[in-house]
C-alpha cells in the first residue's frame, strides 16, 4: 500500500506561516490586548444590515449550485477514474438533477407563479434565474449524454457489457428477453386508454412512461394510451452472461418491441417515452398548525399531485403527441427537454453495480476502528464509557468505522443496565437503523429514551414519520422539535449511574446518524463526558423538548439565537487584528457558503488584510480574488469518491487557535431557521488533528477545484516536482497504516 502522504508531526500548512509568505511582512505575535472588548461588541454592532447588493457581490445560488454538479459530471469525463466509477457519476449527475429541479427550480416556480417581484442578492428576478437555469441545464444535458453515449458505452462495449436494443440481439438472446417479458413484465404492466370514459391517467413523479398513439383497423379512429414502465423492475435487463461479457437491454425496449401484447387488434401508430419531474417545494405554515405530524402528512399526499416542473421526453415523439402531452400536463416548453434515445440515465448506477468487473472500478474502503477503541484480538472490547472517561476522543468517518464507534456508543448504551437515560436528535437515518433498533430495545427494558425527530428534513418526512410512530410504540418519548424551525444538529447524551454519582457521555458531530450514508460522507465527530459540555448539550435537549427560551451555553455554540452573532464576532476579532497589524487568519470548510451578512463580513476582513481560505463542495455566493473586495479571499472545492460533509471553522484568534466543529453551514437557514450546534475544540491533540485535516485540503493537487472572479471553477494541476496528494487517498492510507491520528496522551 502507498505511504501516506503526511503524518500528523509532519504539519504541511501553518496558518500564520503562510500569511506571512503571502503578505511579505513580518508579523509579531503580540498579545490580545483588546479580546474582551471585542467579545463584547453590542448586538446592534453585530447584527448589522447588510449594506451590499447585486451581482458585482454575489454569485447566484441557483447558478452556483449548478457550478457543482458540473464538478461531479467532471469526474464522469475524467479519464483517470476508472471506467465504472465513471459511469456512476453520471447517475449522481442525474440523481442531483432530480432533486435539483424538485428542490430548487419547484421553488422558482413557485415564486414565478405567486408574482414575486423582489430580486435575490445578486440582482436577479425569478423569471431571469428560471431562464439562466434552463440554458445551463440544456448545455449540461448536452454534456453528459455525450460523456455516457459516445465516450462509456463504446468503452463498456470493449470491456464485456454491452447495452444493446432488441434487433441487435442474437435469436438466443431475444428467446431470453421474450421469456422475461412474458414472466416478469407482462402480468405486471396496465395499459390504460385515454377516452371519454378514461380520463388522462395521473403519472407519478420520476417514473417513465411510453405515450402510445393507436388506431382502430377497422373505424380508422385514432386514440391515445399511457404505459408506465414498471419501478419495481431493473431497468437493464440481463439476457447473456458468460465469463467477462454481458448484455444488457433497456426493459423499455422489450416493452416497445412487445407493445401489441397490450393493444391486440390495434395499430400502433407510435410509441415515445416521456418523464416527469413534480415540485417538491410547497408552503407550509408550522406557526398555525395544531397537529405537525398531520401538516407533514398532508404536504406529502400533496407532493404526489404537485405541479410538474420538467417533463423530458424522446425528441422523435410526433408534434401532436408532445402538444396532447403538454395540454393534459399542464407544461409549456420551457419546461419541457428533448433527448434523442435513452432518457433517465439515473438508473447507470446499476451498470456501475454489475459484479464481476472489480477492476473497472475502485477497491473498496473498509474503515478502520479508530485507535482509541483498539485492543488485543483476544481480549474483549473496551467499554466505549472507559474509553470516554479517560480522553476525549475525535472519530472521521468514513476512515474510521460508524460501526464500531457511533453505532456502538448507542448499542451498548441501550444494554448497559447502569445506563439511565439516552437522549438523540434524527434528521436522516437508514430503512432499517440498527440505532433505532437500539434506542426501542432501550425504552423496553425501562430506559428514559427521547428522540427529537425531524419530521420536515427533505425526502426522508416518510422514513422519519414511520420511525417516529415506530419509537413512539416502544415507549420513547418523540418530539418534533419547535415550529419553525428544523433541528439539523448531531447530538446524542447518555446519562449514566456510577459510583461517584450521575455521569453524561456525549457525541457531537457533522453528521446524520445514518449507518449508510456513513460510508460515503465525510464527517467528524467528538466522544465527551466533560462536564460543562454535557451540561450545554442537556441544555439543547431541553430547549428542543420543553420551553426554555433564556439558555445561554458555555462551550456550544447554537443557532438560532447565539450562532449568527458569535461568528459574526469572531470574523469581526480578525478583522480589527489586521487593521492593528497583528496575525489573523480563517480558515472554513462546509457544504455550502450563502449567508449575505456572513459574506459582507468576510469581505470586511479581506479588505483588512485577514487571509482567508475557504472550503467549500458546493454552493458559493461570494465572490473571490475580487480587486478592492476580495483580494485576500480563495474558495476550494475537493469532489472525489467521499462526500465531502464536515463544517469545520478555524480562527487565529489572537494566537488562541480557535478550532470549531458542527453542523452548521454559513447559510441563512443553518444560522437563522434551524437548530445547529457547533462545538469549540479545545484538546491540543483534537486541534492538532483539524489543523493536520485542513492543511491537507488546503494542499490537494488531484481532487481541489479553485473558484475564479467569474464564478468559474479550475481543477488544480501538480506542479513540477509536487507529490501528488489527493485528500481521501492520504486519508485512507493514514488511517490504514494505523497512524494514530489523534495522539492520546
Amino acid at each position: 500500500m502507498e505511504k501516506p502522504s503526511f503524518s500528523p508531526d509532519e504539519l504541511p500548512y501553518d496558518p500564520i506561516e503562510e500569511q506571512k509568505k503571502r503578505r511579505g511582512d513580518k508579523i509579531s505575535n503580540q498579545k490580545k490586548n483588546e479580546i474582551l472588548k471585542e467579545k463584547g461588541l453590542h448586538k446592534d454592532k453585530r447584527m448589522s444590515a447588510l449594506k451590499i447588493f447585486g451581482g458585482d457581490y454575489f454569485f447566484n445560488y441557483e447558478l452556483s449550485w449548478l457550478k457543482f454538479n458540473e464538478r461531479v459530471l467532471a469526474e464522469a469525463q475524467n479519464e483517470k477514474n476508472k471506467l465504472l466509477e465513471r459511469v456512476k457519476f453520471i447517475g449522481i449527475v442525474c440523481s442531483n438533477l432530480d432533486e435539483y429541479f424538485q428542490k430548487r427550480v419547484g421553488g422558482l416556480k413557485r415564486q414565478y407563479h405567486a408574482g414575486v417581484k423582489s430580486l435575490s442578492v445578486d440582482g436577479m428576478s425569478v423569471s431571469d434565474q428560471l431562464e439562466e437555469v434552463r440554458q445551463v441545464v440544456k448545455k449540461m444535458i448536452e454534456d453528459y449524454r455525450t460523456c455516457f453515449f459516445d465516450d462509456l458505452k463504446p468503452q463498456l462495449d470493449e470491456i464485456g457489457i454491452c447495452i444493446k436494443n432488441y434487433a441487435e440481439l442474437t435469436d438466443r438472446q431475444q428467446k431470453t428477453s421474450d421469456e422475461f417479458f412474458k414472466k416478469e413484465i407482462y402480468p405486471i404492466v396496465t395499459p390504460l386508454a385515454v377516452d371519454e370514459s378514461h380520463p388522462f391517467p395521473f403519472i407519478s413523479n420520476h417514473s417513465l412512461s411510453f405515450a402510445v398513439e393507436l388506431r382502430n383497423p377497422e373505424t380508422k379512429e385514432e386514440s391515445f394510451a399511457r404505459i408506465k414502465i414498471p419501478s419495481n423492475r431493473k431497468r437493464f435487463v440481463q439476457v447473456f452472461r458468460r465469463g467477462n461479457k454481458v448484455v444488457l437491454v433497456p426493459i423499455e425496449d422489450i416493452i416497445r418491441q412487445k407493445m401489441e401484447s397490450f393493444f391486440p387488434g390495434m395499430e400502433i401508430l407510435s410509441a415515445h417515452l416521456f418523464r416527469v419531474t413534480r415540485n417538491a417545494s410547497l408552503e407550509r405554515n408550522e406557526e398555525e398548525a395544531d397537529d405537525l405530524l398531520e401538516v407533514i402528512e398532508d404536504e406529502l399526499r400533496e407532493r404526489k399531485f404537485a405541479s410538474i416542473v420538467r417533463l423530458e421526453l424522446e425528441k422523435t415523439m410526433p408534434e401532436h403527441i408532445k402538444k396532447y402531452l403538454y395540454k393534459n400536463l399542464n407544461v409549456t416548453q420551457k419546461d419541457v427537454y428533448q433527448m434523442e434515445g435513452m432518457i433517465g440515465l439515473v438508473s447507470s448506477f446499476e451498470i456501475a453495480n454489475i459484479p464481476g468487473f472489480s477492476q473497472h472500478k475502485i477497491k473498496n474502503w473498509s474503515p478502520v476502528l479508530h485507535p482509541a477503541l483498539s485492543h488485543p484480538i483476544d481480549e474483549e472490547p473496551p467499554s466505549m464509557f472507559d474509553v470516554i472517561k479517560k480522553h476525549e476522543f475525535m472519530v472521521h468517518h468514513p476512515y474510521h468505522s460508524f460501526e464500531l464507534s457511533t453505532q456502538r456508543f448507542i448499542e451498548e448504551a441501550a444494554s448497559d443496565p447502569k445506563v439511565l437515560a439516552i437522549k438523540q436528535t434524527l434528521y436522516r437515518t437508514s430503512q432499517d437503523s440498527p440505532l433505532m433498533h437500539a434506542l426501542m430495545r432501550a425504552a423496553e427494558s425501562g430506559k428514559q429514551v427521547a428522540v427529537l425527530v425531524e419530521i420536515k428534513a427533505r425526502f426522508d418526512e416518510e422514513r422519519n414519520i414511520q420511525w417516529a410512530q415506530q419509537l413512539d410504540n416502544y415507549g420513547v418519548h418523540v418530539a418534533y422539535g419547535i415550529p419553525g424551525l428544523k433541528i439539523h444538529t448531531k447530538l446524542t447524551m447518555v446519562v449514566r449511574e456510577e459510583e461517584n454519582g450521575l455521569k453524561t457521555y456525549c457525541h457531537i458531530g457533522t453528521g446524520n446518524y445514518h449507518p449508510g450514508t456513513a460510508q460515503l460522507y465525510e464527517d467528524l465527530a467528538v466522544f465527551t463526558c466533560d462536564e460543562v459540555l454535557a451540561s450545554d448539550v442537556t441544555d439543547v435537549f431541553n430547549l428542543l423538548t420543553g420551553y426554555a427560551p433564556g439558555q445561554t451555553f458555555e462551550k456550544l455554540i447554537v443557532a438560532p439565537k447565539h450562532m449568527r452573532p458569535q461568528m459574526e464576532a469572531l470574523v469581526d476579532f480578525e478583522t480589527n487584528e489586521a487593521r492593528e497589524g497583528r496575525p489573523s487568519r480563517i480558515i472554513a470548510k462546509m457544504n455550502s457558503l450563502e449567508d449575505p451578512r456572513i459574506i459582507q463580513k468576510l469581505y470586511e476582513a479581506s479588505q483588512a488584510g485577514v487571509e482567508i481560505d475557504l472550503i467549500i463542495r458546493g454552493v458559493c455566493r461570494l465572490i473571490p480574488g475580487k480587486e478592492n473586495l476580495s483580494e485576500n479571499i480563495r474558495v476550494y472545492s475537493v469532489i472525489g469518491r467521499f462526500l465531502e460533509h464536515s463544517r469545520i471553522f478555524y480562527f487565529h484568534h489572537g494566537g488562541e487557535h480557535i478550532y470549531a466543529l458542527g453542523s452548521a453551514d454559513w447559510m441563512h437557514r443553518n444560522l437563522d431557521n434551524r437548530v445547529e450546534a457547533v462545538l469549540k475544540i479545545e484538546k491540543p491533540e483534537l486541534k492538532k488533528y483539524l489543523q493536520f485535516l485542513l492543511s491537507i485540503y488546503l494542499k490537494d493537487n488531484q481532487q481541489r477545484w479553485v473558484l475564479d472572479t467569474e464564478g468559474n471553477y479550475h481543477r488544480v494541476e501538480k506542479k513540477k516536482g509536487e507529490r501528488k496528494i489527493s485528500t481521501h487517498k492520504v486519508l485512507m492510507n493514514h488511517t490504514a497504516d494505523s497512524i494514530d491520528p489523534i495522539p492520546i496522551a
